[in-house]
């Protein structure tokens, strides 16, 4: 009974023993299973995003090689040296082999101007310098870079807003774009005035993110918006659209006043000192050369002591609306032959201002030459039809030319004709033309329905930064006496961000301003 007693609790003992030893087995066993499959499945999930930033990386490349190859091919088959190219090129020339920023007037002198504001000749010069005197075929594929290089930076900023998608769609809306790629294949200032627009709303993004303090980003935003001057005078509306945008942002939506607040300010001050101290020896030029004060450019394209046409400019302001009026009659005046029939019939107001015309402009062609007395009585004309209809001229007219340059097809890098619309005389021409134009409106369209989308999920400093771009620049062209369509190019790096907005997958952009790995 003894020994009985001894050994059930012996054996309970091992029966114990074994069922633990089963428990841990079954507990290794399942931690196994768990590992294993959570390693499988990360191993799927690197599988999946390598996979998937291949994919992206073979868009991009495809986008790029696709934007290149339509570039060379534009200046293969569509390059143009003309016009305000040689003008540029003029200028160039003589800074590299008289030190004088002019025009040619003999072999051994140039005579000083201050028509054009000095950055684009200072970039041709350099160009000249490297690959030789008036060589513009390398200046064209430097643009080819460089546009390129704008459509990267509308990416990028595309992806920091709005994820990656919308950086895959704004690179090839800028990739694939025909408007500004044209521009490419002229050496004119349109494509880098592009490419400072990209960098200083790319660097305002980043200068932002990165604490809107002294950081690298505001100098290279400070060196973008005094370029973009130096580059075309009518861009110093880029600054002022930029720089209270940058304000709002560091005094975080509102102003609290103080010494913080000021304080806050300085980087922003700084921009804008850097910009003027940039203006300041093209200043200091003219008024040494010319004794005038003028940090820009005239507005009538005009060096001190020559004649501004005030007259002929106001009387083409009472009728001009569309490209192909500027480009046979505002163009042609103090240079060329101006014919009766190459005005429309809105430019008369009954039949004894049509002789009068008809007989002033002949008078004109006898010699193609501005005179003060024919000016004169281009400002009577001129008079006459603004006292007869004051509403057309200054409401009328100004908005039609600004439609004409935002709506109009951009042919005018094309060999395409200016009366595109006449079926009849050349119907190939017509189909193109209005092909090219649906095009231009889907970007503007698309670019709409980008910003509605923005609106609705929030913006902030920087989208009214580039709608009053847009707006202000607007507002000048308003004013202008002539319409041509590559004014309003410089919508175009605004076009592809905003545009890119419709692809938008998550409204929470702060995700990808700060790391997000969808983002650009």
């Amino acid at each position: 009974m003894r020994e009985c007693s001894r050994h059930p609790p012996e054996a309970h003992r091992k029966q114990s023993g074994t069922v633990s030893q089963r428990k841990w087995k079954t507990a290794l066993a399942l931690t196994g299973m768990i590992h294993k499959k959570m390693v499988g499945k990360a191993n799927e999930n690197a599988v999946f995003h390598s996979v998937k930033r291949f994919r992206f990386a073979a868009w991009v490349a495809l986008a790029v090689i696709a934007g290149v190859g339509l570039r060379l091919w534009l200046i293969a088959h569509v390059a143009r040296v003309a016009g305000d190219t040689l003008l540029y090129g003029d200028i160039a020339r003589n800074l590299l082999a008289h030190g004088t920023y002019g025009f040619t007037v003999t072999n051994h002198a140039a005579r000083p101007t201050m028509i054009r504001v000095p950055g684009y000749p200072l970039f041709l010069a350099a160009c000249f310098r490297v690959f030789g005197v008036e060589h513009y075929q390398p200046v064209l594929y430097l643009q080819l870079l460089v546009d390129m290089a704008t459509c990267g930076l509308a990416s990028g900023l595309a992806g920091r807003l709005f994820g990656r998608r919308a950086a895959m769609a704004a690179l090839w809306m800028g990739a694939m774009c025909p408007f500004t790629a044209s521009y490419v294949a002229t050496p004119l200032t349109e494509t880098l005035s592009l490419f400072c627009i990209a960098v200083v709303f790319y660097g305002i993004e980043h200068w932002h993110a990165g604490g809107m303090g002294f950081n690298r980003w505001l100098w290279v935003v400070s060196a973008g918006l005094a370029y973009a001057v130096l580059l075309r005078p009518e861009q110093g509306l880029l600054a002022a659209a930029v720089v209270p945008a940058m304000l709002w942002m560091v005094w975080g939506g509102q102003w609290q006043g103080g010494a913080l607040a000021w304080r806050a300010a300085l980087p922003v001050m700084a921009a804008v000192i850097c910009v003027v101290l940039l203006l300041m020896p093209w200043t200091v030029r003219n008024w040494r050369t010319f004794h005038v004060l003028q940090p820009l450019a005239p507005r009538s394209a005009t060096d001190p002591g020559e004649l501004v046409p005030g007259g002929f400019n106001r009387w083409y302001r009472t009728w001009g609306i569309d490209f192909a009026s500027t480009e046979e009659v505002y163009w042609n005046y103090d240079s060329d032959v101006i014919e009766v029939s190459d005005l429309p019939r809105r430019a008369f107001d009954n039949e004894s201002q049509y002789a009068r015309t008809a007989a002033l402009l002949e008078e004109y062609d006898a010699t193609t030459r501005v005179t003060p007395a024919i000016d004169a009585r281009f400002a009577a004309l001129a008079r006459e039809r603004v006292a007869a209809d004051p509403v057309r001229y200054y409401v009328a007219l100004p908005v039609a030319r600004l439609l004409d340059m935002l709506l109009r097809p951009r042919l005018e890098m094309l060999e395409i004709s200016l009366e595109w619309w006449r079926w009849s005389a050349h119907k190939a021409q017509t189909a193109f033309a209005v092909g090219y134009g649906a095009l231009n409106l889907a970007y503007l369209a698309l670019a709409g329905f980008g910003v509605v989308a923005w609106r609705r999920r929030g913006w902030d400093a920087l989208a009214w930064s580039m709608v009053a771009f847009v707006a202000l620049r607007c507002a000048l062209l308003l004013t202008l006496d002539n319409s041509e369509p590559r004014y309003t190019l410089e919508f175009f790096p605004v076009l592809f961000v905003c545009g890119a907005a419709v692809w938008r997958r998550d409204p929470h952009v702060s995700e990808a301003r700060h790391g997000d790995p969808d983002s650009w």
